[in-house]
């Protein structure tokens, strides 16, 4: 998995850049969102260590919640960014009990033990 992934999500990375500059005249923000950890996904069940990698891994809706706000943002203003889902909840107003409480894989979870993405 490890070079294929890198090379996919720097291939992603460059294209968010290049479409930040190409599309920015128009008002319109192109930006990535990459997860801090694990995210509970069929890949992962299925492909990156099964119920003991959801274990380690947050729910989905963390990607959903970061998206909106990215989303809803002014899109001059934030364009050309590489996001990480947790920082984007902090930025809206979130603490880190909130994330580790909404979205860790257990309640009472211990936020070391999560899987970190391949690439943070």
């Amino acid at each position: 998995m490890g070079t294929g992934y890198v090379i996919t999500k720097q291939g992603m990375t460059m294209i968010t850049h290049g479409l930040a500059g190409e599309l920015k005249d128009d008002g319109i923000a192109c930006n990535t969102l990459w997860p801090r950890t694990g995210i509970q996904t069929a890949a992962v069940q299925n492909l990156l260590g099964g119920d003991e990698s959801m274990a380690k891994s947050r729910a989905p809706e963390i990607m959903a919640d970061s998206a909106h706000v990215i989303l809803t943002s002014e899109a001059k203003l934030t364009t050309d960014n590489f996001f990480l889902d947790d920082e984007v909840l902090i930025s809206s107003g979130m603490t880190i009990d909130d994330i580790v409480t909404k979205y860790s894989p257990a309640k009472g979870f211990a936020l070391n033990k999560l899987m970190p993405d391949f690439i943070c």
